[in-house]
């Protein structure tokens, strides 16, 4: 079959790999129908995850038709329509039944590694580093789906692949970052970066009525879409943030708070960004930290901060003095897609949210390398791609 492979930093290639097939009892295997592009890719495509391998299958954000399932496997059938989510869970671990999915106990085949880094274990991911399983990813022609009983999302036949693509991650990710923040009527969230994530993010924020939401990017086509679904805008390269944030919140700062950048952000201040820079290509810091350093400046005493960003490592000077003082309280992970997904569904079913509308480009799979290149340069406004094998 034909796949989308990791060779090295910026180096994605359209490869032929062998076809998966049934290695468990529990697997399934899945024809994809659509796959996407995620922002957390691009920290593969940037080389700042570590565990990488030459020829690893990308892509976490995927589903398509069953078209095989082994003989444990009670809850999926031939030419069942599903998601996939980016999260391989068991179901019936601690962690599972407590409804905390990404860090299921029994799916990372490589738990002993991640627990060296971490202290513990991760769930099992799709299309990610080692250090989260190694599993094929999903921008591929067919995918092993292991414990594929819990692994999946049923979808009824009358929604279209590009309304329920991103069940699998980018929609349960920002509506995760929103819910962590427990929004009150009263609170203006602000939200660092209008890519995918930040983009679900203020749908989602505004969804549970929040009384103000601004979102800050530097990409006029992010910031208009955001702007579209409800926020206020803030271009961090025309104006300063913190001065906009407390003239929009009575001097006061913004009362959640949520990083949908993560280990990539970058500074308008020009020094400000290069010493983080420097810092990663020495080794001092493996992610930049930009955006939680202003989090924490901003952020109204008592608030929220919510991460639904990726980090990978280590970061530096942050001032976390403050944000004990200020008596921040922190939320992060990475997303339990399956705990929001059944009343995510219901909400695109009513028409209460349609997530397609942050798709700017459709391709066929082999363009995926160049589209990688476009997506990480953000060229002609791109912000969310989507592939078709």
């Amino acid at each position: 079959m034909k796949a989308l492979c990791w060779h090295g930093k910026h180096d994605i290639r359209y490869d032929t790999v062998p076809d998966p097939i049934l290695e468990h009892p529990g697997d399934a295997i899945i024809k994809v129908s659509a796959c996407a592009i995620c922002g957390s890719d691009l920290h593969l495509f940037d080389g700042f995850m570590p565990q990488m391998k030459s020829g690893d299958v990308m892509g976490h954000e995927f589903m398509g038709e069953v078209v095989e399932v082994g003989s444990e496997t009670r809850r999926l059938k031939v030419g069942d329509r599903v998601v996939i989510p980016f999260t391989i869970t068991c179901g019936e671990c601690d962690q599972c039944r407590r409804g905390n999915f990404s860090v299921c106990e029994r799916t990372n085949r490589n738990a002993d590694a991640a627990a060296k880094m971490f202290g513990h274990s991760t769930a099992g991911l799709f299309g990610y580093t080692h250090l989260t399983g190694g599993y094929a990813g999903g921008q591929a022609e067919f995918v092993r789906v292991p414990w594929a009983d819990t692994t999946h999302i049923p979808v009824p036949p009358e929604l279209s692949d590009d309304q329920v693509l991103f069940l699998g991650d980018i929609l349960p990710t920002g509506w995760q970052a929103a819910m962590q923040c427990e929004i009150a009527p009263t609170d203006t969230v602000a939200i660092w970066g209008a890519g995918p994530v930040g983009q679900m993010a203020v749908r989602s924020a505004v969804l549970l009525n929040a009384r103000q939401v601004i979102c800050i990017d530097d990409v006029p086509e992010r910031l208009k879409m955001a702007s579209d679904g409800g926020a206020i805008p803030i271009n961090f390269e025309k104006e300063s943030v913190v001065d906009r944030l407390n003239a929009l919140t009575q001097g006061k700062g913004p009362d959640k708070c949520i990083d949908a950048v993560g280990m990539e952000s970058h500074s308008a201040s020009a020094m400000g960004g290069m010493v983080d820079r420097v810092k990663q290509a020495v080794g001092a810091e493996t992610d930049r930290p930009h955006v939680l350093r202003e989090m924490i400046y901003v952020c109204r005493p008592g608030g929220v901060l919510s991460v639904p960003g990726v980090y990978g490592g280590m970061i530096d000077k942050i001032p976390f003095g403050a944000s004990m003082n200020k008596g921040l309280t922190w939320r992060m992970g990475q997303t339990h897609v399956r705990r929001w997904t059944d009343e995510l569904l219901d909400l695109i079913v009513k028409g209460r949210i349609d997530p397609s509308f942050v798709i700017t480009h459709h391709e066929q799979l082999q363009a995926g390398p160049d589209m990688y290149k476009t997506f990480r340069d953000k060229v002609d406004g791109c912000i969310k791609v989507v592939l078709k094998p």
